[in-house]
């Protein structure tokens, strides 16, 4: 019964929080996964490379795309869209994996909407707002104004923590993905309302 129910598991969390960091450490340990590839606008950086990092796309067709409600969740980030596409999200579901969610407190929100049953939340931060600043300027990927917005953006989404499962505070990476594995292999076995139903049908095998 519990091998083969699909889960969803949301990461949430400033920028700079080290999400992708905590997810190397625990990936090997958590079962046959899907991890959610966003789409987005945005230019694409660096060493990155489309339908790894990111599915990426022009504005004009991701606003297609919403028109023909292929998407999960959406949101504009610092002028860019970003969005989840709904189809490998159900095939991967269907299939038993835990699909995994880099997404944002709006994100969350949708997604719970929409997979609240068997989703499992995580919001994911340094100790403090001077440690973040310090991960993004050590980070050095964003000019200073994009990282000014991201740091206002961080105290706005901290006032949300209280809509999350759990709180992982990431000020010791193997302390931190030590929580996030067991947060995890639990977020595997959380089954859903229809499968609670058909349980509860089948229980009842006699007649009194």
């Amino acid at each position: 019964m519990y091998k083969k129910n699909g889960a969803v598991l949301v990461l949430s969390g400033p920028s700079g929080a080290g999400k992708s960091s905590l997810l190397k450490e625990i990936i090997e340990d958590i079962g046959e996964c899907y991890f959610s590839i966003s789409t987005t606008t945005r230019p694409i950086r660096g060493n990155e490379v489309d339908g790894i990092h990111y599915n990426f796309t022009t504005v004009e067709e991701f606003k297609k795309e919403i028109e023909a409600d292929n998407f999960l969740e959406y949101a504009t980030v610092h002028g860019n869209y970003y969005g989840t596409s709904l189809k490998p999200v159900r095939e991967a579901l269907n299939n038993g994996k835990l699909v995994l969610f880099d997404i944002d407190v709006q994100g969350n929100t949708a997604v719970n909407n929409r997979l609240g049953d068997i989703t499992t939340s995580v919001f994911i931060t340094p100790p403090t707002l001077s440690e973040l600043k310090k991960r993004l300027e050590a980070r050095s990927t964003d000019s200073q104004e994009v990282m000014t917005d991201r740091l206002k953006m961080a105290k706005r989404e901290v006032q949300r923590i209280s809509e999350y499962d759990y709180l992982v505070i990431n000020d010791n990476l193997k302390v931190a993905a030590d929580v996030l594995r067991q947060i995890a292999i639990t977020a595997r076995i959380k089954i859903p309302t229809d499968k609670i139903n058909e349980f509860v049908q089948q229980w009842e095998d006699i007649e009194q």
